[in-house]
């Protein structure tokens, strides 16, 4: 047998408990065909020689906005900004390379990092000179625009009323400022989109391609083709258009958001009532492109204090009428739709952040059972920011996934806490409470809400330390090696891919990172600073800057491998 490639001279860490550690590994047909003596003799079209570094399964983001990230590349970059005068300074050299009808699109917009003041429409008019402006908060629950969107939505006109599951913010004289809260985006949404399923592709190109220099091999994009969170219709298409010219560079999953599932005509004993064209649900696709949950919001967002909460916020500023934040929509009609997509086949992503909407979402799971029994389906709460000591149980005893992002609590984590109070952090973006309970917690980021890079986030898993260095609810923190299954074998589980992918064994997907240190012998507060030196997806070096494979001499086989490390011992 010729492989059609050899990693050799590798510390590898397997995750298997039954064999943690190999030096060598095989790849035939994108899977792992075996370890060490199996495959070290063995001819292969190309060698990675790792020299000794560490590989470990390849990252898996199980929730991350990728179209949406790979669109702020070439957006105005606000993050940086630390007062609104800078914003505005921004907006107005970025306008002046404009032509005069041009949209002034930005993104990564906090106002937190702005003393807690958002950009005012008036100043904006006069930044971008006339022209429209959008500039897209950082936690995607909100957007600030200027006069010429709000007149164009009609915002302005008189007996204009807030949508449904949204804000639209005003001052103290009663005019609307520019800011809008949740499903007030579309407001803006539908004067610019749908984009081109051209333009999506090349974000998804851009994307993806980021994405293999940081390790990541696989992701799960959380909502595609409408709400406020899509940007087409027809936005798998871009997907597939990615996929075939070669620009969908890892594995991806596809959320479709709720607003697409409309209903359908089968027979009554199939019971499926709402759904996509077809009979299309989670689970459609191959291992390369899928169709995962449908992504149902619930509420809102905890850096806009827009979450769902049971206690007030501690300090409602832009939202003093609504202190313990709101629901998308009825309640009774999310938990209907809920209900119908469990019944119709889907496995359902509710997106869930203040503990009053985990409520929510576990009740319908609860009533979704009752009604109509899926043993082994694995419903998920996207986020799960605020759970209370009496939830953890509830997911168990549901068999729901938690699906938090341990990443914001470097890059929020004093803004959080300060929404908060030190009573409610404890209980914020959990991770040994749900892991005790023998619940997969997967690895995922959110991104571009906050930077996405799995090590560093990795890092918060065990450290739990905001930018400030403060503890935030340190008794959540895991050891390394428990972090590093979450970003792999958790996710892998939690999106529907457990024992195709996540290990680095025999007859799993042979996806793959070489990283230049090792985070289970490196210090827990240096773990983020870790570099990738090669990413491996499905048997192809994907990413290899630094030359790591070759094609050797078809005669002969390869020389000897590195002798085996011994097992490292995992960080407390």
């Amino acid at each position: 047998m010729r492989l059609d490639l050899l990693v050799r001279n590798a510390r590898v860490h397997t995750l298997d408990p039954e064999r943690p550690t190999a030096h060598a590994l095989g790849v035939l047909h994108g899977t792992v065909v075996g370890l060490d003596e199996d495959v070290a003799h063995l001819p292969a079209r190309r060698v990675l020689d790792a020299g000794g570094a560490t590989v470990l399964p390849g990252f898996n983001d199980a929730h991350c906005h990728t179209a949406w990230f790979g669109l702020t590349l070439t957006q105005l970059d606000v993050s940086t900004a630390r007062s609104v005068d800078e914003v505005y300074a921004a907006v107005s050299a970025h306008a002046g390379r404009l032509a005069p009808d041009a949209w002034v699109i930005g993104a990564g917009l906090d106002h937190n990092r702005l003393g807690g003041h958002y950009p005012h429409r008036d100043a904006l008019d006069r930044a971008a000179g006339g022209r429209p402006v959008w500039l897209k908060h950082t936690s995607g629950h909100a957007c600030v625009v200027n006069t010429p969107v709000l007149r164009a939505a009609g915002a302005l006109d008189d007996g204009f009323r807030d949508p449904v599951g949204g804000v639209v913010s005003r001052d103290g004289h009663g005019r609307p400022d520019g800011l809008l809260e949740e499903t007030a985006q579309r407001l803006v949404q539908r004067q610019v989109l749908p984009y081109p399923v051209r333009t999506v592709a090349d974000a998804v190109d851009a994307a993806t391609r980021h994405y293999l220099t940081e390790g990541v091999t696989s992701f799960t994009e959380a909502g595609i083709g409408g709400g406020w969170i899509g940007h087409t219709p027809v936005e798998l298409a871009a997907y597939q258009l990615a996929r075939d010219t070669g620009r969908l560079h890892t594995r991806a999953q596809l959320m479709a958001a709720s607003d697409v599932l409309h209903p359908l005509t089968a027979h009554a004993d199939d019971d499926i009532t709402l759904g996509l064209d077809l009979g299309m649900r989670t689970g459609f696709g191959d291992d390369r492109l899928s169709l995962g949950p449908v992504k149902i919001f619930l509420d809102g967002s905890l850096l806009g204090r827009t979450a769902a909460v049971t206690e007030p916020f501690c300090g409602c500023p832009h939202n003093e009428d609504r202190p313990t934040g709101y629901f998308q929509g009825d309640a009774g009609a999310m938990t209907d739709l809920v209900v119908a997509a469990h019944r119709s086949g889907w496995t359902v992503a509710a997106h869930a952040i203040g503990d009053r909407a985990v409520d929510l979402a576990l009740d319908a799971f609860a009533r979704a059972h009752r009604e109509r029994p899926r043993p082994g389906v694995r419903h998920r709460i996207e986020h799960a920011g605020v759970v209370r000591p009496d939830q953890p149980a509830r997911f168990a005893d549901l068999g729901v996934v938690p699906v938090p992002q341990h990443n914001f609590l470097h890059t929020f984590g004093d803004a959080m806490a300060a929404a908060l109070g030190p009573g409610r952090t404890a209980w914020s973006y959990r991770m040994r409470s749900f892991t005790d309970l023998g619940l997969p917690v997967p690895g995922s980021s959110d991104r571009p809400v906050a930077p996405g890079a799995p090590l560093p986030a990795i890092q918060s898993m065990v450290t739990r330390l905001t930018e400030t260095g403060m503890p935030y609810g340190p008794d959540e923190s895991v050891p390394v090696m428990a972090a590093l299954r979450a970003w792999t074998e958790g996710s892998a589980v939690a999106t529907g891919f457990g024992g195709r992918k996540g290990r680095l064994v025999p007859g799993q997907l042979a996806d793959l990172t070489v990283l230049d240190g090792d985070p289970v012998r490196t210090d827990p507060d240096r773990i983020g600073a870790i570099g990738v030196l090669a990413t491996v997806v499905g048997g192809d070096p994907a990413h290899d800057p630094h030359g790591l494979t070759r094609t050797p001499a078809r005669s002969g086989p390869p020389s000897p491998p590195a002798t085996a490390a011994a097992a490292p011992q995992e960080n407390a």
